[in-house]
């Protein structure tokens, strides 16, 4: 948005915020203009002949009453306009000498044609200009070949499109400005939007990955404080399982926090994002805390490979969905995996029995479900989950291929 400089504009400002000073300080203009131009002849014979005629009295009273009419330009347009029609018809049917009391109009009309739309400075316009050029030629002093009489037709013309002109540029800036800023809200909307978005992601991929890692360990140290007293040798495995497991947390937890805190543009990953090619070592490590787990994968590969975001998806599914059988479903609980290719889709289903007893469910909810479902609806797919009949609970995504 360019902003208004120069010598002038502190005066443009101060006639921008007084537009009756504005309008009072032109009509006084016109006043100037129209009896000074009406003590000329414009039928001398070397041209244009100042102090050759005086006007009547009524022709100065007309003018006047047409530059008073003039202050009001802008508040009441048409009413302006109506009224300096009327001074002008007078001073056309009964000057004479004529006076140049059709300037008022000339200003009155560029008005309405600036502060209108185009269909209506038309119909005024031609309304105008035929009505003061035909009473001057018909009813007027002066034989109706004038020049004067084809002078009030020119100039009422010229207003007419100088208003219309001034208008339509006027229309085209502000759209140049609303455009501008438009795109600078979208521009701020679209950033507020991806912020959010990625900070969604984030607090997925870290659920994921805590959840996960610290459910094992757990699970581990359970199972390490039971044994202590009376197997050693399996608590001290419990208690290697709670160090591997706490390790790969504080690796990928590490990760994430120092690709936030670069400054400039990330780094490539040392590793590649997990995925299915990992599914069995991820299963191993729910066996390990002792829950049993089968798996089933069958992708044809034939139309290409399954797509990275896709199978980030995929492998955040199953690693959730375990995560959430091994802390509430009962003991003795079994889990089967399956990922199938099923036409154009990729389904991933995780069920559970629900184990032998009931489990001690904690209070409160997380946000594992939730992230399953934006992870699946971010890639056009859906996820469902829900108990199962006769107990257990089921976790069915569909992510699609492409």
């Amino acid at each position: 948005m360019t902003t208004d400089r120069g010598p002038f504009a502190p005066t443009r400002q101060w006639l921008r915020g007084h537009p009756l000073a504005t309008d009072g300080v032109l009509a006084f203009g016109a006043l100037v203009a129209m009896v000074v131009g009406s003590f000329a002849d414009p039928h001398g014979p070397h041209g244009p002949t100042f102090g050759t005629r005086t006007p009547e009295p009524f022709s100065l009273l007309l003018m006047l009453l047409g530059s008073a009419a003039l202050v009001f330009r802008r508040r009441r347009p048409r009413s302006v306009l109506a009224v300096t029609c009327g001074l002008s018809l007078l001073e056309l049917t009964t000057g004479e000498p004529r006076a140049p009391v059709a300037m008022c109009t000339v200003i009155a009309l560029y008005t309405v044609a600036a502060h209108t739309d185009r269909p209506t400075t038309w119909r005024i316009g031609l309304l105008t200009m035929t009505g003061l050029t035909g009473v001057a030629m018909l009813a007027g002093p002066l034989p109706w070949y004038a020049q004067e009489n084809l002078g009030i037709f020119a100039w009422t013309g010229m207003a007419a499109a100088a208003g219309d002109a001034v208008r339509s540029r006027r229309a085209f800036v502000d759209a140049i400005r609303e455009r501008a800023e438009r795109a600078e809200r979208t521009r701020d909307e679209e950033a507020r939007r991806r912020v959010a978005e990625e900070r969604l992601r984030i607090a997925r991929d870290l659920h994921d990955v805590v959840a996960h890692h610290i459910a094992l360990v757990n699970v581990q140290a359970g199972v390490a404080a039971h044994v202590m007293d009376k197997r050693p040798d399996q608590a001290k495995e419990a208690l290697a399982h709670v160090r591997e497991a706490s390790r790969s947390a504080l690796n990928e937890l590490r990760a994430t926090v120092g690709l936030l805190r670069q400054s400039g543009d990330p780094e490539a990953p040392t590793e590649p994002a997990p995925g299915l090619g990992v599914l069995d070592e991820l299963v191993d490590t729910f066996r390990h805390a002792g829950l049993p787990v089968e798996v089933i994968v069958q992708l044809d590969c034939g139309t290409g490979p399954l797509p990275a975001a896709v199978d980030l998806a995929a492998y955040r599914v199953v690693q959730e969905a375990l995560t959430n059988v091994r802390k509430h479903a009962g003991p003795g609980a079994r889990a089967e995996v399956s990922v199938v290719r099923v036409g154009p889709s990729v389904e991933v289903t995780v069920l559970d029995d629900g184990g032998t007893e009931p489990a001690d469910v904690e209070p409160g909810g997380g946000h594992g479900l939730l992230g399953m479902r934006e992870r699946a609806t971010a890639l056009g797919g859906s996820c469902s989950t829900g108990p199962r009949f006769g107990g257990g609970y089921r976790v069915h995504a569909v992510l699609p291929w492409a």
